[in-house]
């Protein structure tokens, strides 16, 4: 895939949604530009001169554009090089290696999320750890593309990772198996009673024509009707708008979806239902939309406007907070920009900037046995340094209200695990499903 191809295909899978680049080429330095343009030169010359050991100018000038973009928010950024690889890998969908998303903090590699299904998945890699060594090599302090490119390699091949988990007192050793990643957007399968599910793991290109096909399969294996949906978004980072939008009007007859509100008149925009079914494509069938920490921007944007249409009940725990759109600007051939040029906002109008989409009803993951450990720690859109903050001032302490009293969620992972339950809020939520009255079972005909 080439440059070119690579930015119209800005539907990248991670923690953002990319839209594709509304300017193209380099911006002009305009000429009368202040005083603090001179201090920047002073200072590149100062360091020219006088360093202990000299310097290359591209050093330099990707240090300068790095602090420009890091001032800015934690989701701008300069790609070139192994950045754009990895954007293209992903567009792609297939590589060998652990099925690992990660990025650079403090010095540290840290875990987004483990792919469903991937190597590192199957070993129990979580959100949020951290890896310290490969095969007992320190990679702290280290470049991303280095500790990447270790983790890549022959499928069949094991390597070592030395995990630092929240919650736990030392670190610990995995050895995973690297496997081929066949990345799949979207999977299914039909529960008992007749309750479909759809796991939507990133908003990559053609999902929304994805979970058209799924639902159509679990209608045919249930022998032409289902009895309800569980749609799941846990752990799904994000992705393209369009093919939020085009998910969403699936399951919509009429009305907004989402809308976007930037500086330039061309980012503001209101995404409506099209109707391309001729109405919402499940009919009436009841929905459960499964959300968590991990759900962000693309995926938050589905469940703010499935809950907002009132189309489907949001179980799970608040969402990840992302509510910003950036737009991949290309740099000559061989470099972009990934500039926040937007916030979007739910059919209610409402910012997800920080606080996320609270559930309906809030399930924690009881088989997860670090949870009680784990969840203080758990990080968020609002956890970032430097993130944008939202309109309505939030606070922390009504962000954290995410509890529903029920006895079943007095469970230990211990028991749900004796009970054959692996997986408690899939376990909630078909449930739920499988409660529902017959009078709204009849009505979803």
């Amino acid at each position: 895939m080439n440059f070119a191809a690579l930015v119209r295909s800005a539907a990248l899978v991670s923690a953002v949604a990319l839209l594709p680049a509304t300017t193209a080429g380099l911006a002009q330095v305009d000429g009368r530009a202040g005083p603090e343009f001179a201090k920047l030169f002073a200072v590149y010359q100062r360091i020219k001169a006088s360093y202990v050991e000299p310097v290359d100018d591209d050093k330099l000038i990707r240090g300068a554009i790095d602090g420009m973009l890091a001032s800015l928010d934690p989701h701008s950024g300069y790609l070139d090089g192994g950045d754009l690889q990895r954007l293209e890998t992903m567009i792609d969908g297939n590589y060998s290696g652990l099925g690992l998303s990660v990025v650079m903090e403090d010095g540290a590699v840290k875990v987004i999320s483990p792919f469903k299904g991937s190597p590192a998945d199957k070993v129990g890699i979580k959100a949020g750890d951290y890896i310290t060594h490969l095969d007992g090599k320190l990679v702290y302090g280290g470049e991303l593309d280095d500790a990447v490119a270790q983790m890549r390699g022959v499928a069949g091949s094991t390597i070592r990772l030395t995990i630092f988990r929240t919650g736990r007192e030392e670190p610990f050793d995995v050895t995973v198996t690297r496997g081929v990643i066949e990345l799949e957007p979207v999977t299914h399968k039909l529960e008992a009673g007749g309750i479909g599910t759809i796991s939507v793991n990133e908003f990559s290109r053609d999902v929304g024509s994805d979970v058209f096909a799924a639902y159509n399969d679990l209608k045919r294996e249930a022998g032409g009707r289902l009895n309800g949906l569980v749609l799941d978004l846990r752990q799904n980072p994000g992705g393209s708008l369009d093919e939020a939008v085009a998910l969403s009007d699936l399951f919509l007859e009429k009305g907004q979806i989402v809308s976007q509100r930037g500086r330039a008149r061309g980012e503001s925009i209101v995404y409506n239902a099209e109707s391309v079914f001729k109405g919402d494509m499940a009919k009436g069938v009841p929905i459960i939309v499964l959300i968590d920490a991990g759900s962000a921007s693309a995926s938050e944007i589905v469940a703010g406007a499935l809950k907002d249409q009132n189309r489907a009940v949001v179980m799970g725990e608040r969402s990840f907070g992302k509510g910003s759109v950036q737009t991949l600007l290309p740099l000559g051939q061989t470099a972009a920009l990934k500039l926040t040029t937007a916030r979007y906002f739910t059919p209610s109008g409402h910012s997800v900037q920080e606080g996320g989409i609270t559930p309906d009803i809030q399930v924690p993951q009881l088989s997860d046995p670090d949870l009680a450990k784990r969840e203080k720690f758990r990080l968020r859109e609002s956890d970032l340094r430097g993130h944008l903050v939202n309109e309505a001032a939030l606070k922390d302490e009504e962000l954290e209200k995410d509890r529903k009293d029920d006895p079943r969620f007095q469970q230990t992972a211990e028991q749900l695990k004796a009970k054959g339950i692996e997986d408690f809020q899939l376990s909630y939520a078909l449930d739920t499903l499988r409660r529902t009255t017959p009078s709204a079972m009849a009505r979803a005909k």
